[in-house]
């Protein structure tokens, strides 16, 4: 567990915002509900996830429990008791040769947004990857999505991939595309 006291960020990456005494710590199933309020924004709002349905937070609950079982991380920020952001490692593929290779997501409180919360969220789970063998991160992105590519960017992650048109949601036709770390 990581803890940020009194953090004070440089005021160019995270204006009029104070995250003072700011915890990360890893996800357990008993915030589910934490974590699908925050998820649950984007599903019903954004085209930034392709779920369209909002999900339950013992729905959530169990995905904690998912990455848990791989060996990867989940990690919250919290502060006063109130989940901020959180950012977390999947498997990328499901075959054996993919195993040194993971898919790495951020969903913040839409209040908690271009404030360099995400930042401080990937500052500590690209090291917790590494240390863990991980060798390829990769970040899917719903385009467009200037905040999550300059984030990804901002981290050293390259875009490899472009794929047009190959989600649907809220009557559009979306694109995705990846990007890729070596760690």
């Amino acid at each position: 567990m990581r803890r940020v006291e009194n953090f004070n960020p440089d005021p160019n990456t995270m204006p009029n915002q104070s995250y003072e005494k700011l915890q990360i710590r890893p996800a357990t199933p008993a915030d589910g509900a934490s974590l699908a309020r925050i998820y649950n924004y984007y599903v019903t709002t954004t085209v930034v996830t392709f779920e369209e349905d909002p999900i339950a937070p013992s729905e959530m609950a169990r995905r904690v429990e998912d990455v848990g079982s791989a060996s990867l991380p989940w990690l919250l920020a919290e502060q006063a008791g109130n989940v901020l952001g959180y950012a977390y490692a999947s498997k990328w593929k499901g075959r054996c040769a993919y195993r040194f290779s993971v898919e790495t997501t951020v969903y913040l409180d839409p209040l908690h947004m271009r404030r360099g919360l995400g930042s401080l969220l990937y500052n500590s789970l690209l090291p917790i990857l590494k240390v863990g063998g991980i060798h390829a991160a990769i970040g899917g992105i719903a385009l467009p999505n200037e905040g999550s590519v300059a984030l990804h960017e901002k981290f050293g992650f390259q875009k490899v991939a472009h794929f047009k048109e190959v989600g649907f949601k809220f009557g559009k036709w979306i694109d995705v595309g990846y990007w890729q770390r070596i760690l």
